[in-house]
């Protein structure tokens, strides 16, 4: 469990600003290729908490040398986006 979520959901908004630009809670913007909804923070807890198990099992993959599902790769990217982060390395496309 992520400590300090209000903080998590701070820096996301910083992020949004930074990256994707003005945006209402709730609008939907571009950001890397992909159309994202800004996320309430009611939104964002559940996606963030998702997001950091699914990174950590797709590093945790990566140590053991398993095979990853280019299905999998494209769902954390995809998550990734929407949390307006960069996909884990080794994740990103090429």
């Amino acid at each position: 469990m992520i400590d300090d979520l209000p903080g998590r959901y701070h820096e996301y908004l910083e992020r949004f600003a930074r990256s994707v630009g003005a945006c209402e809670v709730g609008g939907f913007a571009k950001y890397d290729g992909k159309l994202i909804k800004k996320l309430a923070f009611e939104e964002f807890t559940p996606a963030y908490l998702e997001y950091t198990d699914m990174a950590e099992q797709y590093e945790a993959s990566l140590e053991r040398g398993d095979t990853i599902n280019d299905i999998v790769l494209r769902l954390l990217r995809d998550q990734a986006a929407s949390l307006v982060l960069d996909p884990p390395s080794g994740a990103a496309p090429t």
